[in-house]
């Protein structure tokens, strides 16, 4: 009685199957590693979308609501409702409609300031109107990458003007009617943003 062959694999057919797995496992794991990159890519520039949106919502939140509401800085001088080149700050402004859910005691208009700090934009903001000597204002930073931030102000002729308030202004001084904002971005390229003041 003859014993039957013995079935299986030669080595040159295992060699085979384990070279066309390999070719088969590069190609999965290239097309993988692609996957992932776009996906992390696409992560990363909604991420920035979202960081762009919200800087242009608080701002213009913020000029929408300026009111003609001066301040007292720490020292007690008096200070107009809008103006420009205090320090570091760009801008700064009184605004109203500060959100109270807590109910505290306090007003609702808000001093704001606008700086750039570190290629960050940063939105600063004091809890009072009328600052003491320990008055310290709170930063938020918006939006990173902001090579340089500029402002321009629309008077009540039609002029476009640098700086606020205008010298030959009324007193109490007035408004701008409107405020240009421009931004130089690394990511975006440079942004203009108009704002019409109430």
């Amino acid at each position: 009685m003859s014993r039957p062959e013995a079935q299986g694999f030669t080595l040159i057919e295992l060699l085979v199957a384990l070279a066309v797995f390999a070719v088969v496992a590069v190609m999965a794991y290239g097309g993988l590693d692609q996957v992932l990159s776009v996906r992390a890519r696409a992560a990363r520039a909604a991420h920035a979308l979202g960081a762009l949106q919200l800087t242009y919502q608080v701002c213009a939140r913020d000029f929408t609501q300026v009111v003609p509401r001066g301040i007292r800085n720490a020292q007690g001088d008096p200070l107009p409702p809008f103006l420009t080149g205090t320090g570091t700050d760009l801008v700064e402004f009184t605004r109203g409609g500060w959100r109270n859910p807590a109910g505290q005691v306090r007003s609702s208009l808000q001093r704001v300031a606008y700086r750039i700090e570190k290629d960050r934009l940063v939105r600063r903001y004091w809890l009072v109107l009328d600052r003491a000597q320990d008055s310290v204002p709170v930063a938020e930073p918006l939006m990173a990458g902001v090579r340089s931030l500029r402002f321009r102000f629309l008077d009540r002729a039609g002029h476009w003007r640098e700086d606020w308030p205008v010298p030959a202004d009324a007193t109490p001084p007035r408004l701008p009617r409107a405020v240009e904002m421009d931004l130089d971005t690394d990511r975006w390229g440079e942004l203009r943003w108009l704002f019409v003041l109430p």
